[in-house]
């Protein structure tokens, strides 16, 4: 099992997401097996992710606390929880409640939900003060096809500009927009309260690659954060659903090793 001197507060999760297509039990177990800290279960077609007396016996069972709720606002969950986006995200921070996650992370909404979109900001915030919960707004990407951009979020794929308390950086993300990761880190400042850890070379898609394996300053940022006492969640998101079962095991070590090595970084004597 891993193990390493992290920072204090720094938690590295494992998100459910990251096993798929094996489902959420399979994802505690394989946390609880490597080392991970904790897990952020991602809401989806899987009826455990949806039900808090599931999710929290598998929590008691492999002693690993849930950090975090992935809301459903993808484009592969729309049906999930119906068709209300509202109702969605009021679902999943009640789960998060029932779970004992201090953590909800929600997409912007995409441009086609107009009424969705034009009171987010002000629902966000007043569902965070009304729940005691961080929504913590993910950084997306523009769609792009044929050499065209197409802007499919609303108010806006990049939340640095917007009047969220709190967000979530995903470095796939900013790997497929072309954003600067640690620029965005930097202005963020104390609004960055969420990592979903992933590397990315910059293609159109949107890769999820294990850290280290893409051109992300996964580690810079890692160690950047470490070096400010950063008391968030780092959550392991890669995608490894083309891969047979050990090498999935495999790269989730790797991931969880990077995560570990990088965060413990900064308070190692003689390092930066």
């Amino acid at each position: 099992m891993p193990s390493a001197v992290t920072v204090p507060g720094a938690t590295v999760a494992l998100s459910t997401a990251s096993v798929y297509p094996e489902n959420s039990a399979a994802a505690f177990a394989m946390a609880a097996r490597l080392g991970y800290d904790a897990v952020e279960v991602m809401v989806w077609t899987d009826p455990v992710t949806q039900e808090a007396g599931a999710l929290r016996a598998l929590s008691d069972l492999h002693e690993l606390p849930i950090v975090s709720v992935h809301a459903p606002t993808l484009l592969l969950t729309q049906r999930v929880w119906g068709p209300d986006p509202w109702t969605k995200v009021d679902n999943s921070i009640e789960l998060a409640q029932e779970v004992g996650a201090s953590t909800v992370v929600l997409h912007p909404p995409f441009r086609w939900q107009k009424e969705y979109a034009r009171d987010f900001v002000e629902g966000v915030a007043m569902r965070e003060h009304e729940s005691g919960v961080a929504l913590a707004v993910e950084n997306m990407f523009p769609w792009r096809a044929r050499q065209r951009e197409f802007e499919a979020y609303l108010p806006h794929w990049d939340p640095v500009s917007q009047a969220y308390d709190h967000v979530t950086l995903d470095l796939s993300h900013t790997a497929t927009a072309g954003s600067d990761a640690m620029e965005m880190a930097r202005v963020l400042g104390p609004r960055l309260t969420h990592i979903h850890l992933a590397d990315g070379l910059g293609s159109l898609k949107d890769e999820h690659l294990v850290p280290g394996r893409g051109l992300q300053p996964c580690a810079e940022l890692l160690e950047m954060l470490a070096g400010q006492g950063y008391a968030g969640s780092v959550v392991v998101e890669v995608g490894t659903r083309k891969l047979l079962p050990e090498q999935r095991e495999i790269d989730l070590a790797e991931a969880l090793a990077f995560a570990r090595l990088h965060l413990a970084t900064a308070s190692v004597p003689g390092t930066s």
